[in-house]
């Protein structure tokens, strides 16, 4: 049966009233919190002095103005003095005889808090028993008698001393223990090496940061925790053993994650360096996200370069091709002129489409990303390229492991690869050869398409600028942005390119994405569907319900702030533009600041709308108009 509180507090008094000692505890504010009777009885207070709240100030003008202190030329100063020395918090030990003859130990302990608590005792007899050995002891010397005293004194101080010790240990313990739960729940793996590069702390997240890792590395040198990420980072090691601060980021090749590190030595003013603290955190969707917006700016900037060039070249192209053509229609042409006019305009038709490709490469397309079955892509994929091939070239698409639906754009992805295969399919000519597509996961962090051939490989500046626009090594058959357009589509969806030679022979280009997951099965929810347009809302409607979500619908942002309040609601996805005054964008901050359910939004505006763009720096955005796959990575997408 539990203990009411007023019963334990009735015990505890019970409890501190049978101890033989006086005993108080005043709090921070120095006004008394608990006391015993022996406490009252001691100094003969009354009452209001005992009652919890009391003063200690008022305590101690009472002891001074009845003489327990002794003759005070300044009662107030002895006042003050007493209550500055209890606002100090420090430990003490002392003795004193009282004004009645009596003699008491008073022994003082800071808590842990906030006040602190005094244990009085009676030692009246014990200095009795001193006076009378002193008194009647012809063996001993007066000296051995004082040392005696002095020490029984010392052993009742060292008793108190190991009192406060006991609590600041306590406290240590306890802050230790706060210390290292904190660090636990960081993302971000945090250790001490000392001088040898064994590692003397760590809060066990290596193994989370860099997945293949030994979880507790307490006593490991580093080169056995790290593996081969050890070579890497060396010089920066060594840097911080030398005083040098740094951070630098590198990829993991074991798990494929980029890590970003930071080195600071472990060194106290000019002292010398005892070690390093190290700070290592998982970057790899940060540098996604920067690859992505990189090569978004690359594109504003090329578009914003080469516009005004291409509608100059456009315009020049179409007199071209007027003029040739008026030509090609004059009967009397020469066969030989005639050919040289169909040359010309072959060639200006040549250059409308590289104003197309350049156009494609550099104007901004906004990526779709669906809920992609790999494995339905890469049979599609081959049905696509291989009436495309050469007789004698042999095309193989494997998928070395199993996918649930994953977050990609599709097209993107296929246009990629059939690029790819087509590039390869050049490479090993009209003699016959193998092309192998292979898909693989990294280390639950990328998604890894690799298409490998049994031609040349790459040449030496192929491998150094075969992703630059318009390099080629196609002579006059190749535009020079067809592996640059693969890179484009590859970098804005946050992943990278490779291009190496197999030591067989034959050239390889890898392909990375980020590995995101869309649960096909997932939990059905009940999703608040805002949208003033009643058909567009029947059309979202029968999409969600068709994922087997229940949805409740509004028109306006004020009625749906307040059906969000409904219990069970989990998604909100909202119209940025709604009538009333309110927008999508601020019901989203409204639920967001709740926490009652995540935000999804979606809009017709355009890409480099205001409101738009303030709206997708807080929340997931999706472009009207989109199916039921979009839809569902849309609402499968990270963030609140």
């Amino acid at each position: 049966m539990a203990v009411s509180g007023d019963l334990r507090i009735r015990l505890m008094g019970a409890g501190l009233n049978m101890i033989q000692q006086a005993l108080s505890i005043f709090d921070s504010d120095l006004r008394l919190a608990v006391s015993n009777q022996r406490y009252q009885e001691m100094f003969d207070l009354p009452d209001w002095l005992v009652t919890p709240g009391a003063r200690f100030e008022d305590t101690i003008d009472y002891l001074v103005g009845r003489g327990e202190y002794g003759p005070q030329a300044d009662p107030d100063a002895a006042v003050r003095q007493r209550v500055e020395a209890a606002r100090a918090f420090a430990p003490h030990y002392m003795e004193r005889q009282r004004a009645n003859g009596r003699w008491i130990s008073v022994e003082g302990a800071p808590l842990a808090p906030g006040g602190w608590v005094t244990v009085y005792t009676d030692i009246t007899e014990i200095k009795h028993q001193e006076r009378l050995l002193r008194a009647r002891s012809e063996e001993l010397s007066d000296q051995v008698l004082a040392h005696a005293e002095r020490l029984s004194a010392a052993n009742r101080a060292l008793a108190a001393t190991n009192a406060a010790l006991e609590e600041a240990k306590r406290d240590l313990t306890e802050i230790e223990a706060r210390t290292r739960l904190t660090t636990e729940m960081m993302p971000a793996h945090i250790a001490h090496m000392d001088r040898e590069m064994h590692y003397t702390y760590s809060n066990r997240r290596l193994s989370s940061v860099m997945p293949g890792r030994p979880r507790d590395i307490v006593g490991l040198h580093a080169r056995d925790a790290l593996g081969g990420a050890f070579d890497k980072i060396l010089p920066y090691l060594c840097g911080a053993l030398d005083g040098t601060s740094s951070v630098y980021e590198f990829t993991d090749d074991a798990s494929g994650r980029r890590i970003r590190l930071a080195l600071t030595p472990d060194q106290v003013a000019a002292g010398p360096i005892n070690g390093i603290y190290v700070l290592s955190m998982d970057v790899t969707q940060e540098t996604q996200a920067r690859a992505a917006l990189t090569q978004t700016r690359k594109r504003e900037l090329a578009a914003s370069l080469s516009s005004g060039l291409a509608h100059d070249f456009a315009n020049l192209l179409t007199i071209i091709m007027g003029l040739q053509g008026r030509m090609l229609r004059q009967t009397d042409l020469p066969a030989d002129q005639a050919d040289m006019v169909r040359a010309t305009v072959a060639a200006a038709h040549r250059g409308g489409a590289l104003l197309d490709r350049i156009a494609q490469i550099s104007v901004h397309r906004d990526l779709k990303p669906g809920a992609t079955d790999i494995a339905r892509l890469l049979e599609d994929l081959s049905m696509m390229a291989r009436p495309a091939l050469y007789a004698g070239t042999d095309l193989m698409v494997l998928l070395e492991d199993r996918f649930t639906l994953l977050l990609l754009d599709a097209g993107a992805v296929q246009d990629s690869l059939l690029n790819l295969i087509l590039n390869a399919r050049d490479a090993i000519g009209t003699a016959g050869g193998r092309i192998r597509v292979t898909a693989r996961r990294v280390q639950d962090t990328w998604l890894e398409l690799q298409v490998e051939d049994t031609g040349p490989g790459f040449s030496a500046q192929a491998l150094e600028r075969g992703l630059d626009p318009f390099f080629t090594t196609k002579g006059g058959e190749g535009s020079g942005l067809g592996l640059a357009m693969v890179f484009d589509q590859t970098t804005l969806a946050g992943g990278n390119v490779r291009l190496a030679n197999r030591a067989s022979g034959g050239a390889v280009v890898t392909l990375r994405l980020p590995l995101r997951s869309v649960g096909a099965d997932a939990t059905p929810k009940l999703v608040l569907l805002v949208e003033d347009s009643a058909e567009i809302r029947a059309e979202i409607r029968t999409m969600l319900r068709d994922l087997g979500h229940t949805v409740i619908e509004a028109a306006t942002a004020v009625e749906a702030a307040q059906l969000a309040e409904l219990p069970g609601v989990e998604i909100v996805l909202s119209d940025i533009n709604l009538p009333g005054g309110m927008t999508g964008l601020d019901l989203g901050r409204r639920v967001r600041d709740t926490g009652r359910a995540v935000v999804r939004l979606m809009t017709s505006r355009p890409l480099r709308d205001g409101l738009r763009l303030q709206a997708a720096a807080e929340f997931p955005v999706i472009s009207k108009p989109f199916g039921r796959d979009e839809l569902m990575a849309h609402l499968a997408a990270e963030g609140r």
